[in-house]
Parts: structure tokens; sequence; C-alpha cells
């Protein structure tokens, strides 16, 4: 087998941070864990990251981004919105039920929002309401830049995260049942 370069081995930390941090949150994550999971020692850990919150950071935006690119994935190439809607929440509940560490992640990163804030530190409000407004844009677009319907759908999707976030099983989750 060879050798992993340091960008393989740091796409592997980020993954692993978004499964360590979706389950335990910032404060309840050690470095430890991310470090065991992937195999590697701490001290390796902080060469390729300057700390936790840098971790925590790629981890957060990395969630935020597989979310949209699912979205603008699903939608590219599709004609109607309609459609693009369809394709869009195929996509998203196809992202949930392979990658639940995805939303859970990001559920971790809006409590932290609040925390980091409370504290006057903005980095992490900053970093979410960019992903947020990039996935809005990724939503709306081939939805014929109606507002009303990228609502509709990312409200949907909002509801869905927290019936997932509680633990309800995939099949009580269709709020229109």
């Amino acid at each position: 087998m060879g050798r992993i370069s340091a960008q393989e081995r740091r796409e592997s930390v980020i993954r692993a941070a978004v499964a360590e941090f979706a389950l335990r949150g910032y404060y309840g994550t050690t470095t430890e864990a991310i470090a065991k999971r992937v195999g590697v020692t701490q001290p390796y850990l902080f060469r390729l990251f300057p700390g936790k919150r840098a971790i925590f950071v790629a981890a957060l935006t990395r969630s935020m981004e597989d979310t949209r690119l699912a979205f603008e994935r699903a939608a590219e190439g599709v004609e109607g919105s309609e459609r693009a809607l369809g394709a869009m929440a195929r996509a998203y509940a196809r992202l949930m039920s392979e990658h639940p560490e995805t939303l859970l992640m990001q559920v971790q990163g809006h409590v932290h929002v609040a925390a980091a804030t409370a504290r006057g530190d903005d980095q992490f409000g900053e970093l979410v309401r960019t992903g947020w407004m990039r996935l809005w844009e990724t939503v709306r677009l081939p939805l014929g830049a109606d507002a009303d319907k990228a609502t509709a759908f990312l409200a949907h999707g909002m509801l869905i995260n927290t019936l997932t976030a509680i633990g309800l099983p995939s099949d009580c989750r269709d709020a229109r049942s």
C-alpha cells in the first residue's frame, strides 16, 4: 500500500471530525477521539490543523457544502421548477439516509453558533450564515428564483432535520402524511 498524502489525510480527518462532532458536539468531542478514528497521533493531527476550532470549522464547512452540492447536482439539467424540486428532495433524502452525520454536524454547528455568539465570537455565525445563503441560492435558482417555493422547500427540510435529530423513524418524517 502506498503512502497517503497530507491532503488525503486531511480529508480523512475532516470526515472523522464530521462523524465525531455530529454525535458529541464541539465541547463533547476531543481531538484525541478524532485522531483515533483516523488512525493518527494528536501531534500529526495538529500538523494538519492548528487546533480543534479549525477542525470544527472544516467539518462544518464540509457538511454544509455537501448538502449544497447535493441540491446543485440534483437540479443540474432538470427542466421545470417542480421537477427540480422533486430531484432536490430525493437527493436530500438520499444524503440524509446515507450520511446522517452531515445533517447532525449542521445541527451541532447551529448550536455552537449560539454558544460562541454568547461569548462574543461571531466567526461561527458568519460561517453558518454564509453557508445558508449559498444553500438558499442553490435551491432558489432551479425553482425559477421563486422565493416562496424555496422557503417552503427549506422549511420542510428543516422540519425533517428536526425530526431526524430527535430520532423519529424515517417512516414518520414526512410531514405530509
